[in-house]
C-alpha cells in the first residue's frame, strides 16, 4: 500500500472540499448582499436561482483550474527534492485563491458590462429580482460561456507561479 499516496489524495480532498465550500459561502453571501438583499431562494425567485446557479457554475469551473495548482504545490513539499515549507505553502495557495477569485469578480463584472451594453435599457437585477426568467437564462448563458473560453488562460498563469526549480519546470 503507497500510504504517501493516499495520504496526498485525502489533504487534496479535504483542501478541495473546504476550499470550495468557503469561496461558494463568500461568493453567495457577497451576491446577496451588494445585489440582491431582499432576494431569497425562498420567495420561489426563479430567475434568481438560475442566475446564481450560474455564478456558482463559473466560480466552480474557475476553481477546477486553481485546486490543481494548490495540490501540485502540495506534491511539491512532500517530495524530497523541494523543500517548501508550510508558510510558503500558504503563501502561495492563497495567492492563487486570490487571484482565482479576482478572476471570477472580473468576469462576473465583464459579462454584467456587456450584457448592459447588449440590452439597453434593461436592468438585468430588477429583471432578476421580478422573476424575468429570460434574462437570468442569458446572462447565465453569457457568465458560463466567458468562464469556459478563459479559464484555461487562468490555469496557465496559476501555473506560471508554481515555485518549480529549473530542472522540475516542464511547462516552459
Amino acid at each position: 500500500m503507497q500510504t504517501k499516496l493516499i495520504t496526498l489524495a485525502v489533504i487534496e480532498l479535504t483542501l478541495a472540499i473546504l476550499i470550495s465550500i468557503l469561496i461558494f459561502y463568500i461568493s453567495y453571501t457577497i451576491l446577496n448582499r451588494l445585489f440582491f438583499k431582499n432576494t431569497s431562494l425562498r420567495e420561489g425567485n426563479t430567475a434568481f436561482t438560475i442566475f446564481t446557479s450560474g455564478i456558482i457554475l463559473s466560480i466552480g469551473m474557475i476553481l477546477s483550474e486553481i485546486i490543481p495548482s494548490i495540490t501540485n504545490i502540495i506534491r511539491l513539499s512532500m517530495t524530497g527534492q523541494h523543500q517548501i515549507h508550510l508558510g510558503t505553502l500558504i503563501q502561495y495557495s492563497g495567492l492563487y485563491l486570490f487571484i482565482g477569485f479576482l478572476f471570477a469578480v472580473l468576469i462576473n463584472t465583464a459579462v454584467f458590462f456587456l450584457f448592459s451594453i447588449l440590452t439597453r435599457g434593461i436592468n438585468e437585477f430588477k429583471d432578476i429580482q421580478q422573476n424575468n426568467i429570460s434574462t437570468a437564462i442569458l446572462v447565465s448563458s453569457i457568465l458560463i460561456s466567458i468562464t469556459l473560453i478563459s479559464k484555461n488562460s487562468i490555469s496557465l498563469l496559476i501555473s506560471a507561479l508554481l515555485p518549480y526549480t529549473e530542472n522540475a519546470n516542464f511547462l516552459l
